[in-house]
């Protein structure tokens, strides 16, 4: 006979037994987990067990914050003692500029609202770890959100909890395969089939195995990690007080106490991969021989740094692997394609992370939202070029050697690349650009015209990109620039319902034919699923324009929505252009169409296929000046940008962009509008057709219009300082966090730093005065009544 439940979860770690957990906490009794030996036999059981709140997403971190929160519940819950300890912990900086950048970190705390972190001096730091050398330091910064637990305790704490709501866990047999049927996923297993509504691969190590199952190869492999635990320290011995953890950022070790020991762990900058298929079916609780000359010169800087641990012996040294992605966050939700099947793999950070995984699964398969702008580690946030394993060794072994370095603002990486480029690209490469990366493909950030030799030099301050962005800001202002538009993706909607689809599915008024418009879609519960420009080109034919790093997302988003009648075409690699923009646009693209471009005969957001219909031109301008799109077949798209070189056009790049749309006033998507942002708070709303008929969303954003927004979207100045905010920097009034930066360029233009951020409209309407941390100091901000630049928008429509 077949065994039945509503939701099996394939894997028994951490991040299985919460989504196991979180599914019962919310009234799903009929779920099972399903372990191939022994609940913790892949990466949970050899794991340090430490925990911190800190990612470069804050939506991520709030949830990691969650999964801390969530420890003493569940070891009450479940009677389990998972040996927790809320240590707090230490980041160390040895140079001025880690200091600097620990301030910064110091205010990425307070606009999350986390309260106790502080800076400290060497000497504060030997107070509260005196095994700590401080030979070298410059400082450091405490988190009290850090700590380190039993990792055994805590699944089975998870584990019991779940069980004691009604959930099953079946140790010692294996899935073997899975495959679709009418009533969701039919699993094989060693010990026979199991039905399952939904599927949920929290397989570890095994994931990209288990996903190959199902039909998708996840971008998940298995790396390798040392810690060693030594004897009994005496100077830990002595200590009476709860020992923070201590990350050593230069020396590329972090540390926590182990009893009256030590734990002493490597992020070496040579990792090796282990079977990047995925474990082999039979490894179990097994760890690997150390491999001790790999780590030596990251062992000596510990050593250096923590000279007590030398004088003791080493207990055990752990060497095993954990499943890491291509930026070190989860794999979590719902595979285009394969409904009921969800994805919770390569949760490196399992006990920072895995409550979060567990909220944010059991929400969307229970509610159908995930609860929060989870996209950081949506699965959708890779395309299945990122599961090819040239570009996934090359990006993990990337991301694991550079856990504990630097990140700067505007830092292009250079793992993997290039993967994916346009026909354009030799020719712009050869014009200078200098190039950052976005869903795999090349894109240009900025351009160094007759400097072959020009090598970035990232900085927490301006870089040395600085000059060449200012005269491509200028080359717009006040003649005219073309900027590579193949970050856009591109949709073609057709069919004799592709109207009324797409009358549901978007908030904004459908434009005319031969006319283009903006428009926001919506979630059902309100919140932004993106910002859009619609083409129409006949009664029953559209263009939808949205971001190129998007496409799995809003795919998997229009693909839920399908009705009949209407037929989806993804043509963002197929079509390609630029924007051309400046006072000079005009004349430009005059010559290289056969339509009439006058204000009178092609208006401000007009849209037509011209030249035999081998080009879509559109009047608009995300820099706000007058322009034009131009998008062509992709095998045209070389000879396009030849010949607006021939009309002496300059390339510009994605940092003039910014610069030029934040003079504007003009938001974009992941800073300005993400899925955790409502219409009402960003300025959307505007587009939105509030008389049409019903789209998703109408209810909420009604909701929203008539209860108002606690907040509002604002461009705020900062004068002429020299560092630029760049995103999550907290707003302040007096000594509250009244808001946070969205993104921030210097408005070479108008010759002031610039900002957007939300704001509280208390705060706003209040009138006080206004700081921004940047880049962990505060600055004197502005709230700009207006765009900074031409704030009536006569440039551009006229």
């Amino acid at each position: 006979m077949t065994a039945s439940y509503r939701v099996l979860v394939i894997g028994g770690g951490i991040t299985g037994t919460s989504i196991l957990y979180h599914l019962a906490l919310k009234g799903w009794t009929d779920v099972a987990l399903i372990e191939r030996t022994e609940l913790t036999a892949g990466s949970s059981w050899h794991a340090a067990g430490g925990f911190h709140a800190i990612n470069n997403d804050a939506h991520i971190a709030a949830l990691q914050s969650y999964t801390i929160s969530m420890y003493p519940k569940v070891a009450a819950e479940s009677g389990v003692d998972i040996g927790l300890k809320l240590s707090g912990g230490i980041e160390l900086a040895s140079t001025p500029e880690r200091m600097r950048w620990l301030e910064a970190e110091l205010a990425w705390h307070a606009m999350m609202g986390h309260e106790g972190a502080r800076l400290l001096d060497p000497q504060e730091i030997v107070d509260l770890v005196p095994i700590v050398n401080p030979k070298g330091l410059a400082g450091g910064l405490f988190d009290p959100d850090e700590g380190n637990l039993d990792p055994n305790g805590a699944v089975y704490a998870y584990a019991g909890a779940a069980r004691k709501r009604g959930a099953t866990v079946i140790t010692h047999n294996r899935v073997l395969g899975m495959k679709r049927n009418s009533n969701g996923w039919l699993v094989e297993t060693e010990q026979g089939p199991i039905q399952a509504e939904h599927v949920v691969n929290a397989a570890g190590m095994w994931g990209r195995k288990v996903g190959l199952m199902a039909g998708v190869d996840h971008p998940v492999t298995p790396i390798l990690h040392h810690y060693l635990v030594t004897e009994d320290v005496p100077e830990i011995m002595a200590i009476d007080w709860a020992m923070p953890a201590v990350t050593d950022l230069e020396g590329w070790t972090y540390l926590q106490r182990e009893q009256n020991g030590a734990v002493l762990g490597v992020y070496e900058s040579n990792p090796n991969h282990w079977h990047p298929e995925g474990a082999p079916w039979d490894f179990g609780v097994t760890l690997l021989p150390p491999d001790i000359d790999r780590i030596a010169a990251e062992l000596e800087i510990g050593f250096e740094r923590f000279p007590a641990l030398a004088e003791v012996g080493i207990k055990r040294w752990v060497h095993g692997a954990f499943a890491i992605t291509p930026d070190g966050n989860p794999l979590v939700g719902p595979v285009r394609g394969l409904p009921g099947y969800w994805a919770a793999a390569g949760v490196m950070a399992g006990y920072s992370q895995g409550a979060a995984v567990g909220l944010a699964i059991s929400n969307w398969i229970v509610d159908g939202d995930p609860g929060d702008d989870v996209y950081a580690m949506d699965v959708a946030r890779f395309g299945p070029w990122a599961a090819q394993d040239d570009y996934l060794l090359a990006n993990t072994y990337q991301f694991y050697a550079r856990r504990f370095l630097t990140t700067y603002p505007h830092e292009q990486l250079p793992a993997g690349r290039p993967l994916h480029t346009t026909p354009a690209y030799d020719e712009l490469r050869a014009a200078g650009g200098q190039y950052g990366v976005t869903w795999g493909l090349e894109v240009p950030q900025f351009f160094t015209p007759g400097q072959p030799d020009f090598v970035h030099e990232p900085s927490l301050n301006r870089d040395n990109a600085f000059p060449f962005i200012a005269e491509e800001v200028s080359a717009v202002r006040i003649d005219v620039g073309a900027y590579e538009t193949g970050v856009y993706s591109r949709y073609e909607v057709t069919g004799p319902n592709a109207e009324s689809w797409l009358d549901h599915l978007l908030a904004g008024r459908l434009p005319k034919v031969g006319r283009m418009g903006l428009t926001p879609m919506l979630h059902d519960k309100g919140t932004l699923m993106g910002d859009l420009s619609v083409t129409r080109l006949a009664d029953d034919r559209f263009w939808i324009i949205g971001s190129y790093y998007l496409q799995e997302w809003h795919l998997r988003w229009f693909e839920e929505h399908m009705t009949s009648g209407v037929e989806l075409k993804n043509m963002s690699d197929q079509w390609l252009g630029f924007a051309v923009s400046g006072p000079r646009s005009r004349e430009v693209v005059q010559q290289l169409v056969d339509i009439d471009l006058s204000d009178a005969a092609f208006k401000f957001m007009s849209a037509r296929l011209v030249n035999n219909g081998r080009m879509l031109v559109s009047r608009m301008s995300l820099a706000g000046e007058l322009g034009y799109e131009l998008t062509v077949p992709a095998e045209e798209q070389a000879e396009l940008w030849r010949s607006l070189a021939n009309l002496h056009v300059r390339p510009i790049g994605d940092r003039a962009i910014d610069s030029l749309r934040l003079e504007k006033g003009f938001g974009i998507w992941s800073a300005e509008f993400t899925q955790g942002y409502t219409p009402g708070e960003t300025g959307l709303d505007r587009f939105i057709a509030w008389e049409k008929g019903d789209f998703i969303g109408k209810e909420a954003a009604l909701r929203e219009r008539e209860q108002g927004s606690a907040r509002e979207l604002v461009t705020l100045s900062l004068g002429d300082c020299d560092a630029d905010a760049v995103g999550d920097e907290p707003v302040w009034s007096g000594d509250k966090v009244v808001g946070l930066i969205t993104s921030g360029a210097y408005g070479h233009h108008v010759g002031a730093s610039l900002a957007m951020a939300l704001i509280d409209r208390e705060a706003l309407a209040s009138g006080e005065p206004l700081e921004v941390s940047v880049v962990g100091r505060r600055r004197p901000a502005v709230a700009l009544a207006e765009p900074a630049y031409d704030p009536s928008g006569s440039r551009m429509r006229g």
